[in-house]
């Protein structure tokens, strides 16, 4: 039976009436602490920043769509898995794996209670939102030490629970025991971010960015100021009076406004907060529309999404998490879990129909596992497997006979 009814955020005493409103503590209680920008950032208020929103979306997004098999430890033949096909009576599968990359790529961890039967086994995984949980490793008196998850239910109440009942999914950490959050370590990268955009937002919205000051040497009122505003933007307003010069009398004059360098250090500013923002969760700036300075057309962009699968993608999530699942989940029936990043592949027919036909060609694939990758039912016939011909090296004639070796007799006779 699970603890919670629902993915409720954790409860706190905030209402303490001897703590005042003013207290930093309450931002610690809250998930985050100010930076140097004097912006809180936390796991949550983060996706408000575009770049982080882009790099949560991709880093969950692409993993949890991506296909996962089972095989049979023995044989590597295929298997099922009723949890792994349906882990929630609610949430899909590709759901529940989406969330959890999203605590993951937020928090640095990801945790899922496993509900047992009667019998003891997992039946069902169900998600736990990282900020509900404190993990620390305890050992008791002659015991191995031992990982336990501290859990407060949507009551208040506390549970001390182990690996036995969660199914941890840590990031890159430090200790062993929990990942670190990039969040967190990005914190101050974050809140550039956040602070830059607040300040546009205050820089527009107060609509100090005029185009120009008519100054003249005068005093007016303001009914004769307001109708020199209406005479300059009747004269030079609009397209029909594009190029045109403008006749100033009475002492006036035009100054123009324009975007001073710090404001366009500013913009640089902006964008160099999202190149940081890429480095900590190791996006291309490419899969973040930031297409400046690299290209986004052709193999430029086959080779950054490849590089991303290679280096980032599959040893960071998908490498961990299959891990996880034979271990705590597979393990004990035999069996175990394989993502298959050919799944990529399905947006690209050339390049998926050439991969299809080499391992055809080299005996890896029968026709029926391809249609079995294509859901397609299968043939008869379909499970031969091609055997390669045996080819001979490279440079050499095949079609050339070696002479046989002469005779090493003396008597001049070569027979």
């Amino acid at each position: 039976m699970t603890l919670f009814g629902g993915l409720f955020q954790r409860r706190s005493s905030l209402e303490n009436p001897s703590r005042p409103l003013t207290d930093s503590s309450l931002v610690e209680l809250l998930g985050g602490s100010p930076g140097t920008t004097g912006i809180t950032v936390t796991e949550r208020n983060a996706m408000r920043m575009a770049a982080v929103w882009r790099c949560v979306k991709l880093t969950s997004a692409v993993p949890s769509a991506l296909p996962l098999h089972i095989y049979h430890r023995s044989d590597k033949s295929a298997a099922t898995s009723d949890l792994i096909s349906d882990p929630h009576p609610e949430m899909p599968a590709l759901e529940l794996w989406r969330l959890s990359y999203v605590h993951k790529a937020l928090w640095g961890n990801a945790y899922l209670q496993k509900v047992r039967n009667r019998a003891g086994q997992v039946v069902e995984l169900w998600p736990i939102t990282p900020d509900r949980i404190t993990v620390d490793r305890v050992a008791a008196p002659g015991q191995t030490p031992t990982k336990v998850f501290t859990i407060t239910d949507d009551w208040g109440v506390l549970h001390d629970l182990t690996s036995r009942d969660i199914l941890h999914l840590p990031g890159m950490g430090y200790d062993g025991i929990t990942g670190v959050s990039p969040i967190r370590a990005a914190g101050e990268a974050v809140g550039m971010g956040m602070a830059a955009e607040r300040f546009g937002g205050k820089l527009f919205g107060s609509g100090s960015m005029m185009s120009g000051i008519l100054q003249t040497e005068q005093r007016l009122d303001k009914d004769a100021a307001d109708a020199l505003k209406e005479r300059w933007k009747a004269k030079v307003g609009g397209l029909g009076n594009a190029h045109d010069i403008a006749v100033l009398d009475s002492g006036a004059s035009f100054h123009s406004v324009t975007m001073p360098n710090k404001d366009s250090q500013f913009i640089e500013s902006r964008k160099f907060q999202v190149i940081e923002v890429a480095r900590f969760y190791g996006v291309p700036l490419v899969f973040l529309f930031e297409t400046e300075k690299s290209t986004s057309w052709g193999t430029g962009l086959e080779q950054q999404a490849l590089g991303w699968v290679q280096f980032d993608m599959y040893p960071d999530l998908l490498a961990p998490t299959e891990a996880r699942i034979n271990k705590e989940l597979l393990q004990p029936e035999g069996l175990y879990a394989e993502y298959s990043v050919e799944g990529l592949l399905r947006g690209d027919t050339t390049a998926r129909s050439q991969f299809y036909r080499v391992m055809r060609e080299v005996g890896a694939y029968s026709a029926n596992d391809i249609r079995r990758l294509e859901n397609r039912p299968p043939i008869d016939g379909g499970d031969t497997y091609l055997q390669p011909v045996n080819l001979a090296p490279l440079g050499s004639d095949p079609t050339r006979t070696d002479p046989e070796p002469p005779d090493d007799d003396d008597d001049g006779n070569d027979e």
